[in-house]
């Protein structure tokens, strides 16, 4: 009698396991990568260049109010610039951007985003940024605490998202014309912060 009810309640728990397990993959949307994108822009004294960075994977976990989880993976390989047409100065500011100066992409091939947890944004308008993401980002091996404000539109089986944040590069070892770390720059400074602007579209 004792190992049947023994036997009741292990299969009982291993059915809460499953349902459980079952509503977390419901919950789960993966990223389009083919459709998301990553637009940088990075400031100096004299003006501006900007380009993309690809994401190699991504998902999120979402309730139907908030995010409650989610991991992204960036391949820094693929940094480009868009600015620059000349290709030899293209090709010359991508290969600085991928050294040791600022990204140290043979090193530090990819970056990491991991959410840690989401606020709805109750009072925010139609259009406006409706939810608040913090979470943990990870370049160059360093790993810093991030929040910033995001738009986001579950349609079914699809949602999608847009967010603008800024980052301190110095926060990443990335110190590189930093007026920060460096005197003596004059025209040469470039900005500590730098500009993240990401379209993210993900599906069950």
């Amino acid at each position: 009698m004792k190992n049947n009810f023994k036997k009741l309640i292990i299969l009982g728990l291993n059915l809460i396991f499953l349902a459980t397990l079952s509503s977390l993959a419901q919950n789960t949307y993966n990223l389009d990568v083919a459709k998301s994108n990553i637009k940088w822009i990075g400031k100096k004294f004299l003006g501006a260049h900007w380009g993309w960075v690809n994401f190699k994977s991504g998902n999120i976990s979402y309730d139907g109010t908030k995010i409650t989880s989610g991991e992204f993976e960036v391949d820094m390989t693929s940094i480009r610039n868009e600015d620059l047409k000349d290709k030899d100065l293209n090709a010359k500011l991508v290969g600085h951007l991928k050294s040791d100066d600022f990204f140290s992409v043979a090193k530090f091939p990819t970056a990491k985003f991991v959410i840690t947890h989401s606020t709805p944004l109750k009072a925010s308008k139609a259009g406006e940024p409706n939810i608040a993401i913090t979470g943990k980002m990870t370049i160059k091996g360093i790993t810093q605490t991030i929040s910033f404000p995001a738009t986001i539109k579950a349609d079914g089986n699809k949602i999608t998202a847009k967010a603008t944040l800024e980052l301190d590069r110095t926060k990443f070892d990335v110190r590189y014309g930093s007026g920060s770390f460096f005197d003596n720059l004059g025209d040469n400074v470039i900005y500590d912060n730098f500009t993240l602007e990401l379209n993210l579209t993900f599906n069950k």
